[in-house]
Order: structure tokens, then sequence, then C-alpha cells
């Protein structure tokens, strides 16, 4: 097992905290390890009674392109120990505009965990009704989509669906539906 010998705060800001971690290995050598830590996130799949799926799509400034994805986000400051099912509703709302009669918890990912504590909860949202979408400020941009079987995976073929979490979120929900489906 990895021990800490030493770990130092080397960033902060309002979405995360970098830190520099001294340690030493089962068989004593030292080594070093960068650690982003980032609060969990929650992940929705609004999936229609036809099995098709809603996707939202926006720019991501990290790599310089839109993609579509899952809708997906974690609480500003001040939420923390909020339940991940409050936030997945929350989310779903915000980026959507669908309520969901029907939630249910797919599990829990973990985002990077070569160099990221962050998680993300994952889960798929039933029985949707629309409503108005509230989007923050910052998704102003944002698209909405509704995708077949086949047109996600031409989304996915294409390029157009890149996210990790999305892609993983979407294993997830095949080990979840009947066969079949």
């Amino acid at each position: 097992m990895i021990r800490t010998v030493r770990s130092r705060e080397v960033y902060r800001n309002a979405w995360m905290t970098v830190r520099e971690d001294d340690v030493l290995g089962d068989d004593g050598a030292p080594g070093q390890y960068g650690v982003v830590d980032k609060p969990d996130y929650a992940l929705v799949i609004p999936r229609q009674e036809d099995g098709s799926v809603h996707l939202v799509e926006q720019y991501r400034y990290p790599v310089g392109g839109r993609y579509w994805e899952f809708p997906q986000g974690s609480w500003p400051a001040g939420h923390q120990g909020a339940s991940p099912l409050d936030l997945a509703r929350a989310e779903l709302r915000e980026e959507t505009g669908l309520r969901a009669t029907r939630m249910t918890y797919l599990g829990r990912l973990h985002v990077a965990y070569g160099y990221s504590s962050q998680g993300c909860h994952v889960f798929l949202a039933e029985e949707l009704t629309q409503g108005v979408p509230e989007r923050e400020a910052t998704e102003a941009d944002m698209c909405q989509r509704r995708a077949d079987a086949e047109e996600w995976r031409e989304l996915v073929r294409s390029g157009r669906i890149t996210d990790a979490a999305t892609l993983a979120a979407h294993a997830l929900l095949t080990l979840h539906q009947p066969e079949g489906r």
C-alpha cells in the first residue's frame, strides 16, 4: 500500500484544489503524486419510453470544441452534503427543462482516478415531462436533442460524443436494461 508522507496544497480556485503528495511505495521507494480534488458530480440519462435519450451540447473550453453529452454538473460552492439525487434532479431541470417521475441510481464512476479524486453519480431519469430549462449564464449556448439508438451510435462513431463519463454511463445503462431493449 502506498503511504502518504507529506501533502501540500499547490493551487486552489472555486472549482478545484491541486495538491502534491510525497509518498512511500510498498518497497519503501519515495515517489510523488499530483492530485486534483474536485467535488463529485451527478450525470443523468434522460430516457423516453421508446428508448431514445436526451443529450445536451455545449462548448468545452479545455478541449476547444462543442460535444454532445448527458446532462451533468456539480453543486456550486456551499452545497456540500446535498444528496446526489437532488443534484441529478437539479441538473436535469436546469440543462433540459425535463422533470422525471422516476430516478434510478445506476452507480458511481471514478472520473480520472489516475490523477483526480472526483467521482460521478449516474442516474437514469424516466417518466419525463418537459418544462423550461433553467440554464446558468455559462450554459447559454447549450443545445439539446433526442437521439435513438442508431443516432447515439453515429454520434459516438463520428466523434461528437467523446465525454468519458457519458460513454461509461451509457455502458452502465446497458447493464440495467432488460434484454432486447
